[in-house]
């Protein structure tokens, strides 16, 4: 009888010491639920430039794969850890200011931009033009905002080094044609947290970024067109330990399972 007593009480004991480890992750996986589309980027390490792009729709309580994988490329020193949707963490480098790293964890999905009056796509879109520019100046009051020189008036704008018209202000760049904003800290809440945070077209295949996500023209054109701001989309992007670590209690797709079953 003591043992039949026993057990369920150290059963109970083992699934809260559980539950306890998984909460932080956990509480995390909350702040994304409502997500109907996902982003994944996964790279081999921390300092890998380069990696894989794929996208999901919830299904149910999980996700199903949406075309193939497409290569991409992050920051020139890797990626660590950004500020967005998940809680800190410092199980790994943390992004800074002009640290060449792509920043990882999971992210709201912004504003399309490009060099067109329009593009195909549901996430809310604005045309760049010659005086917009992000500024990326940690001082300024408008740090981590696409504003308009033209028109915003605040200290160190004219510091910033992130025209969005690179075609126009870098000898024809066709980098920033067409992309969207990752909504790494968000509005500039971290001072010299990182700033013009971006999915992008790459200058040439395999050639790294400053800290944004590059890709193919013809990787970024279907990707544009299926975002779905009433989707609630989301922008992961986790070294290939970190993903396997987290994918459970941060309720993402499991790779190998959704191109298993495609």
């Amino acid at each position: 009888m003591t043992i039949c007593r026993t057990a369920p009480l150290l059963l109970s004991l083992v699934l809260a010491t559980a539950c306890s480890h998984r909460l932080p992750a956990s509480t995390d996986a909350a702040q994304w639920a409502e997500a109907g589309q996902l982003v994944l980027v996964t790279t081999a390490d921390w300092d890998a430039t380069g990696g894989e792009l794929r996208r999901f729709e919830r299904v149910g309580d999980g996700w199903r794969q949406i075309g193939d994988a497409a290569p991409i490329t992050v920051g020139r020193t890797g990626t660590a850890w950004g500020i967005g949707l998940h809680a800190a963490r410092s199980d790994g480098p943390v992004k800074r200011e002009g640290d060449g790293k792509a920043p990882a964890g999971v992210f709201a999905i912004g504003t399309a931009f490009g060099y067109a009056a329009g593009v195909r796509t549901g996430l809310p879109y604005r045309a760049m033009t010659a005086s917009d520019w992000c500024i990326d100046v940690p001082a300024s009051p408008m740090y981590n905002r696409i504003v308009d020189r033209s028109v915003a008036k605040a200290a160190g704008l004219d510091q910033s080094t992130e025209p969005m018209r690179r075609d126009l202000h870098a000898d024809g760049d066709q980098r920033y044609r067409e992309g969207f904003v990752i909504e790494h800290n968000r509005d500039g809440a971290v001072a010299n947290g990182g700033s013009c945070i971006f999915a992008h077209l790459w200058k040439a295949p395999g050639e790294a970024t400053a800290g944004c996500t590059a890709m193919a023209p013809d990787a970024m054109a279907p990707l544009l067109a299926w975002l779905d701001a009433r989707r609630h989309p989301v922008f992961v992007t986790l070294p290939r330990a970190q993903y396997e670590a987290l994918k459970g209690v941060w309720r993402l797709p499991d790779i190998d399972r959704a191109e298993a079953t495609r």
